[in-house]
């Protein structure tokens, strides 16, 4: 089984080592084998778990409500229950970023449509009865 070095993790995921080495000292990372140097071996299931442990980071959860789910991991199957109702949560969390950001979408686009008419007539009068205006 092929072993990855945590350089090559990090590199691979576009994290730094120090993440890394911050994941781990947060328990976010059992999983993962050591030699008895302590160096770290990571195989491609570990990588695996690093892009979910990133993808729930993304979604604003917190480094301690990750510890818990990679704790529900570890617990077995009597926890699939927990872990299914925390990424319907994180769902839930996603689609409301998702549409934050198709509201703020609307108004760039709405503002770039503006000013390029304006550059086009060369003025923002053509925009005077505009209630944004040239904000």
């Amino acid at each position: 089984m092929k072993t990855y070095s945590i350089s090559e993790v990090a590199k691979e995921l576009n994290l730094t080592v120090y993440t890394l080495r911050y994941y781990d000292k947060e328990g976010l990372m059992p999983f993962v084998e050591r030699k008895p140097s302590g160096t770290r071996l990571f195989k491609e299931s570990d990588i695996e778990a690093l892009k979910v442990i990133e993808c729930l980071k993304s979604t604003g959860m917190p480094i301690k409500e990750i510890k818990v789910f990679i704790d529900w991991c570890s617990d077995g199957d009597f926890t699939l229950q927990q872990r299914y109702d925390m990424f319907v949560e994180r769902k839930a969390v996603v689609e409301a970023q998702l549409e934050e950001l198709n509201k703020t979408m609307e108004l760039i686009n709405h503002k770039c449509q503006y000013y390029k008419t304006a550059l086009d007539a060369g003025t923002e009068d053509i925009h005077k009865n505009n209630k944004i205006g040239s904000f």
